[in-house]
C-alpha cells in the first residue's frame, strides 16, 4: 500500500527539482554554452587547438539535456505530450541524438536547433513566440493581398517591358523576382528604375505606386498585426492572472468569514453561559479554565 505513495513522493520531489528557478537558470546557461561550442566547431583554428575538449563538453551538455527530458517525461507523463513547448524540446534533443553520418549527415547542421530551447526556457521569449503564432492568420490575409498586388504589377510590367528588358521582365517569374527586389529597395532606382526610364520615361508611374503599396503600406500592416497580437496575448495572460487572483481571494475571504462567524457564535455562547446563576456560572467558568489550560 505504501508503494504508490512513495512513487508519488518521488515524482513530487523531482517536479520541485526540475522546476526550481536555480535549475532552470543552469539549463539556460548550458544552452548558451552549447550554442558557443557549436559555433566553435565551425572554426578550424579552435578545433585544432581544443577540438577534443569541445566535443566532450558538447556531449556532456547533451547528456544533461537528455536527463532533463527524461525527468520531465516521468514527472508530467502524458501531460508532457499535450504541451507544445515540451514536444518542441523533445524533438530538438532527439535530433541531436541521431547519428550524423551517411544519409543523416545533414542532421549534424540541425544540432544548432538546441539554441532554440531558449524560447521555451525564457518566459519573455515564449510570450513573443506565442504572439507571433497568434498573428499568423492576420499575416496570412495580408500576404494574400500582397500576392495579388504582386501578380497584377508583374503582369503589367511583363507586358510593358518584356521586349526591351527580357533579363528583368522577360517572363512572369522574372517580373515577380524583379518586383521583389524593388520591394526590398535593393538597387531599385539606379539598378532597375532609371535604366527602364531611359527607354520608358513614364515607368516611374508603375514603380513608385508599387513601392508605396508593397513596401511601406504592407510592411506597416504586418507590424501593426504583430503589435496587436502581442498586446492581445499580454491582455489574455493578464486576464488569466486576474482570474486566478480573484479565485484565491474569494477562497480566502470565504475562509475568513467562516472563522469570524465561528468566533461570534463562540462569543455568544460564552456570553450566555456567563449570564447563568452563581453556582452554574462558577462551574462554567471552571470548565472554561480547564479547556483553556488543556489547549495551552
Amino acid at each position: 500500500m505504501s508503494h504508490p505513495a512513495s512513487v508519488l513522493s518521488i515524482r513530487d520531489h523531482l517536479r520541485g527539482f526540475i522546476e526550481h528557478a536555480r535549475v532552470q537558470r543552469i539549463i539556460i546557461a548550458l544552452i548558451l554554452i552549447n550554442a558557443v561550442l557549436l559555433g566553435m566547431e565551425t572554426w578550424p583554428a579552435a578545433m585544432a587547438v581544443a577540438g577534443g575538449l569541445i566535443v566532450v563538453v558538447d556531449a556532456a551538455i547533451l547528456g544533461v539535456f537528455v536527463v532533463e527530458i527524461l525527468i520531465r517525461l516521468y514527472v508530467h507523463r502524458m501531460a508532457f505530450w499535450r504541451d507544445p513547448w515540451s514536444v518542441f524540446d523533445f524533438a530538438v534533443v532527439a535530433v541531436a541524438l541521431v547519428p550524423a553520418s551517411g544519409q543523416f549527415a545533414v542532421l549534424r547542421a540541425l544540432r544548432v536547433l538546441r539554441v532554440l530551447r531558449l524560447l521555451t526556457m525564457v518566459p519573455a521569449m515564449r510570450r513573443v513566440v506565442g504572439a507571433l503564432l497568434t498573428a499568423i492568420p492576420g499575416m496570412g490575409s495580408i500576404a494574400l493581398v500582397l500576392l495579388i498586388i504582386y501578380y497584377v504589377f508583374a503582369v503589367i510590367a511583363t507586358n510593358l517591358f518584356a521586349a526591351a528588358y527580357p533579363e528583368w521582365f522577360g517572363s512572369l517569374g522574372r517580373s515577380l523576382y524583379t518586383l521583389f527586389q524593388i520591394m526590398t529597395l535593393e538597387s531599385w532606382s539606379m539598378g532597375i528604375a532609371r535604366p527602364v526610364m531611359d527607354e520608358f520615361p513614364y515607368a516611374w508611374a508603375l514603380f513608385i505606386p508599387f513601392i508605396l503599396v508593397a513596401t511601406f503600406t504592407m510592411l506597416n500592416l504586418f507590424i501593426a498585426i504583430i503589435v496587436n497580437a502581442m498586446q492581445t496575448h499580454a491582455e489574455s495572460e493578464q486576464r488569466e492572472t486576474d482570474a486566478v487572483v480573484d479565485q484565491d481571494r474569494t477562497h480566502i475571504e470565504a475562509g475568513l468569514h467562516a472563522e469570524i462567524r465561528a468566533m461570534r457564535e463562540e462569543m455568544q455562547a460564552l456570553k450566555r453561559l456567563l449570564q447563568r446563576p452563581g453556582p452554574a456560572r462558577a462551574r462554567t467558568t471552571q470548565r472554561i479554565c480547564q479547556a483553556v489550560s488543556h489547549d495551552a
